[in-house]
């Protein structure tokens, strides 16, 4: 059976640092202590009976009682197991921030932490790159560094262009017209 657990707001991991010593020293049948990311004031602790449930939350600090109703597993299944989405940013690519404090900022991806949800990023606006960490969710692609059939001509482009930069460039001066200086002829 699983039963909820209210506790103070902020103090849920001491409320089960609290819990779990109190199992161990008594050796209750409690199988589990959950914590779930986002859920605040509430722990899920998952025992044989309601009985073993009560005295393992029974006069602790932090903890305000147990939730008369028990959940199933289903119930709680989205809370406790990670969502994980495909993460479909690059090294190099060039995204826009959507979140605070630099909504609407063009930046260039330095390094992606996906295990954080995190990527680095130096703002194209700024004259000093300095690196910026925002999460992923906060940022979208605008383009990529290289797109899969770019990449073909890109390396044809730069043989053609090594080519001509071998070559001394030809300027076209006509010196029959006036140059138009910055001095005026009727000074």
């Amino acid at each position: 059976m699983i039963f909820v657990i209210k506790v103070t707001t902020n103090k849920e991991d001491r409320a089960m640092e609290l819990i779990s010593v109190k199992i161990q020293k008594k050796n209750l049948n409690v199988f589990s202590l959950a914590r779930p990311h986002g859920l605040r004031g509430y722990i899920f602790l998952e025992a044989e009976d309601r009985e073993s449930a009560e005295e393992a939350a029974f006069n602790l600090p932090y903890v305000k009682g147990i939730v008369g109703k028990t959940v199933t597993y289903d119930e709680i299944k989205n809370m406790i197991e990670p969502i994980l989405e495909e993460i479909n940013i690059e090294k190099g690519d060039i995204v826009e921030i959507i979140g605070e404090p630099f909504k609407k900022e063009k930046a260039k991806v330095i390094r992606i932490d996906k295990g954080k949800g995190e990527a680095v990023v130096t703002l194209l606006a700024a004259v000093v790159p300095i690196p910026v960490t925002v999460k992923l969710h906060n940022v979208k692609v605008i383009r990529r560094e290289k797109q899969e059939g770019e990449s073909e001509e890109g390396e044809e482009n730069e043989q053609v262009n090594e080519k001509d930069s071998n070559e001394k460039p030809e300027l076209n001066i006509d010196y029959s017209q006036p140059a138009g200086g910055l001095i005026p002829d009727d000074y």
